[in-house]
């Protein structure tokens, strides 16, 4: 009897272990709970470079993403048709915005919300909803990338998932993205965590943009 309770507990013990390993494995280190979560891992990991696009803004100004070399970029994916999540994201990122002393604003960081719906994000589309948000123009501009194919590449780099529907909405995923003054990828926020979101710009910043 007391020869099968040990082999009992001596199996109870491998299962678990084995469970303990395999949860291990499938969350990351036991760091991602979610899919989302092991996604901003792997880019925080790969810390990926901001592909060449050309953007074009709410003003019709067309430039090279390279126009902001030199700055961090503080940036957020949407459309302006959405009645979900974007509003929130962006009202958000005004919030950070807001945070920020004026002088980080002006010299160190520029704010930039693409639009992943480019046909229907018109510049004029765009102008309409800078205003709403009370964005200057300048160190937070709205913008979309024209062409389907170099905004795909940029899509898939930062890993931003947005998935069509019959009604022309889009699924998507939402997060603040910082961009190094080289362009690279440094960091992945809870867009609805913006007091945090906003003391981690400031730390990378006042590090000396280590990041």
């Amino acid at each position: 009897m007391m020869a099968n309770k040990k082999k009992s507990l001596l199996s109870y013990i491998l299962v678990a272990a084995f469970g303990l390993v395999l949860f291990y494995l499938g969350t990351d280190g036991f760091t991602a709970y979610t899919s989302e979560a092991a996604r901003v891992n792997q880019l925080k990991d790969e810390t990926p470079m901001f592909p060449e696009v050309t953007l074009e803004d709410h003003e019709g100004r067309v430039y090279p993403f390279s126009e902001f070399e030199g700055k961090y970029v503080f940036i957020t994916f949407f459309y302006t048709m959405c009645g979900t999540v974007c509003p929130e994201l962006e009202k958000n990122m005004a919030e950070v915005y807001d945070m920020l002393p004026e002088d980080v604003i002006e010299e160190d960081i520029q704010f930039l919300s693409i639009s992943f719906d480019p046909e229907r994000d018109t510049p004029e589309v765009l102008d309409t909803y800078r205003d709403w948000l009370d964005s200057d123009g300048e160190t937070w501009r709205m913008a979309r990338i024209p062409d389907q194919a170099e905004l795909d590449e940029l899509l898939d780099r930062f890993g931003v998932i947005v998935i069509p529907d019959e009604y022309g909405n889009f699924a998507h995923n939402s997060a603040f993205y910082l961009v190094n003054r080289e362009g690279r990828l440094v960091e992945v926020m809870d867009y609805k965590k913006t007091e945090e979101a906003a003391e981690t710009v400031m730390d990378i910043l006042e590090g000396g943009g280590k990041k």
